[in-house]
């Protein structure tokens, strides 16, 4: 969810803010700028939580690689190991990838800074060949991920899936009762899944009046005004949910259904997610450094979109969904997992849920598959966040961001088509 709730919205549903021009992202490094700089910094100069500035643009763009300093956060270890091993073999890729958008021919580079890019990982057959970071991130510093926290939770509920511990066919209530009142009482795990429930919940970012800013204020990543009578938490925010239309007919992006899923996970394991990621996931990854969600007033990890890592672990993570599960040297995630996201799930669903910029596309177990010519698939976040995986160019890319529009529609028309490009220039060098 946004800094928590990350979210695409569809093109259809767009706030007319998210047309503003985005600045070029040198005029906007909040080094530069000195954001956050100086003992104590500036009042001008300076992020806070309690007056809502930290989601301003640029303060944003310290924001998101500082998000432990504004929220209550809960850690995700990585193990007493040694970090896995990323083999480097650098290539300059800065000046290549070249695509045409708007009639300007564009570099891979610059494609980087006009999306505000924070910082960007590309690995090819396991090699990392391309690092760099921009702005207020460093190699060991975690990153808001935004909504690529719901392909982690999908992924660790897959898990649970294959182990038995979840039905996907069983209603939500058979983990979750408390939820029987709710939309969610006559819904299934799958549909949770892959979000095709009938809810009111509305996700628009530029309405301060849109569920998406309740979420926000339920799982403590808004300020909540003394006026302010509603849930406090996620799971009363949950249970407040309610229906609208059938279940199971369309795929609509809403990050409740993830929320909801990731308390169908700590149900059916017994475990809190920070906990259950870091067994199944971060250590046996080799992850090198601890990653971090953001919390509720009562401790809840915010599961559609509060995880924190840095830009080489996610780059891990999504290596070891190109192989199939398989990483560190070890099979972490069961192979049936990845097989059953990369097969993507309803085209036809998706279609009804208007991301006309993701043309032919389908949503499976909270992640985007493309089925374009290279079998991509996504994980997405709101400001730019992502992991890119192309099979057939055995190319993975990290990239986290702090672009001024919040859905995807501000940075796809530029990513997606550069990172294609990127994948047909590796695929010809052999």
């Amino acid at each position: 969810m946004s800094p928590s709730g990350q979210h695409d919205e569809p093109e259809s549903r767009r706030e007319t803010h998210d047309a503003v021009p985005n600045p070029a992202g040198m005029e906007t490094d909040p080094t530069l700028l000195g954001w956050m700089s100086g003992f104590p910094p500036p009042q001008d100069r300076t992020v806070r939580f309690e007056n809502g500035s930290f989601r301003n643009f640029p303060e944003l763009r310290w924001a998101w690689s500082n998000m432990r300093q504004l929220v209550p956060t809960v850690n995700v270890w990585r193990g007493a190991g040694p970090a896995s091993e990323l083999p480097r073999e650098e290539q300059d890729i800065g000046q290549s990838a070249s695509i045409t958008m708007d009639g300007r021919s564009m570099t891979f580079m610059q494609m980087l800074r006009e999306t505000c890019s924070d910082g960007i990982a590309v690995l090819h057959r396991g090699k990392l060949i391309y690092e760099r970071y921009f702005g207020a991130l460093k190699p060991h510093k975690p990153h808001i991920a935004m909504s690529v926290t719901k392909s982690f939770t999908g992924t660790l509920a897959g898990i649970l899936v294959a182990n038995g511990n979840i039905d996907p066919k069983a209603p939500v209530t058979a983990y979750v009762p408390e939820l029987k009142s709710s939309a969610f009482g006559d819904a299934c795990v799958r549909e949770v899944m892959d979000m095709t429930t009938a809810l009111e919940y509305t996700e628009a970012y530029a309405d301060g009046n849109s569920d998406v800013w309740r979420l926000r204020r339920a799982n403590g990543t808004a300020p909540i005004q003394a006026s302010y009578a509603g849930p406090t938490t996620i799971c009363e925010f949950l249970c407040t949910q309610r229906k609208k239309g059938e279940h199971g007919r369309e795929f609509a992006y809403k990050t409740v259904n993830t929320d909801v899923l990731a308390w169908i996970c700590r149900r059916a394991s017994s475990m809190a997610l920070s906990d259950l990621l870091s067994e199944c996931i971060w250590m046996p990854l080799g992850a090198e450094e601890d990653a971090y969600y953001h919390v509720d007033r009562v401790g809840t990890e915010s599961g559609g979109g509060g995880l924190s890592t840095t830009l080489r672990d996610l780059a891990r993570f999504g290596e070891t969904m190109r192989n199939f599960g398989r990483f560190n040297g070890r099979q972490i995630v069961p192979e049936s997992v990845i097989e059953d996201i990369v097969r993507g799930g309803d085209r036809e669903k998706f279609k009804l849920g208007g991301f006309t910029m993701l043309p032919g596309a389908s949503y499976r177990n909270q992640w985007w598959v493309s089925h374009n010519d290279h079998g991509a698939y996504m994980a997405r976040g709101i400001h730019g966040q992502g992991i890119y995986i192309d099979p057939k160019a055995q190319m993975v890319i990290a990239r986290y961001a702090s672009h001024p529009v919040a859905a995807n529609a501000g940075n796809d028309p530029v990513t997606l088509p550069a990172y294609m490009a990127l994948a047909k220039d590796l695929l010809a060098g052999g």
